[in-house]
């Protein structure tokens, strides 16, 4: 069996005052945070890890290939990662790890549902995709609720 493991990193400021925009993090809707500034619904996780299944595959949909889609009126993130999915082959996900830095909104109380939506979005099990959150004792600007900051590694298997 091989294994190989692929890094993903996104951030997004908010967008402050009356917007239309609703917060996206990892295809779930949050109501508690401005929305996150982007061409798409800057859906930092999913970006995130989209990059990261780039970094198995090393086919790049982040970039060029989202904004094409951006243009066309595709601004769903979980499209990106569909795509970056495709590019799989015979490598399967094995797991992933999801680490947030940001001072809003409350993760925790969604952290259950983000699981359960992401290992629906991968095909894995809840039990194979973990979260955790920081604030950076804010240190940054994600962590002083200026945006918010996603690092994603997952682990891929082929036999």
């Amino acid at each position: 069996m091989k294994v190989k493991t692929g890094l993903g990193i996104d951030s997004h400021r908010f967008v402050e005052g009356e917007t239309e925009r609703v917060l996206m993090l990892g295809g779930l809707a949050f109501e508690d945070a401005p929305a996150l500034a982007g061409n798409s619904d800057a859906d930092v996780i999913l970006h995130a890890l989209t990059d990261a299944v780039s970094g198995v595959t090393g086919v790049t949909v982040i970039g060029a290939v989202a904004d094409h889609f951006c243009e066309q009126g595709i601004t769903d993130s979980g499209e990106y990662l569909k795509l970056a999915l495709e590019s799989l082959g015979s490598w399967r996900l094995t797991h992933v790890s999801i680490a947030l830095e940001c001072l809003r909104p409350k993760l925790d109380p969604k952290v259950p549902a983000l699981r359960e939506n992401i290992a629906g979005l991968l095909g894995l099990t809840e039990a194979d995709v973990c979260i955790t959150a920081t604030t950076g004792e804010g240190l940054t600007g994600m962590g002083r609720g200026e945006g918010i900051h996603a690092t994603v590694v997952v682990t891929a298997a082929t036999d």
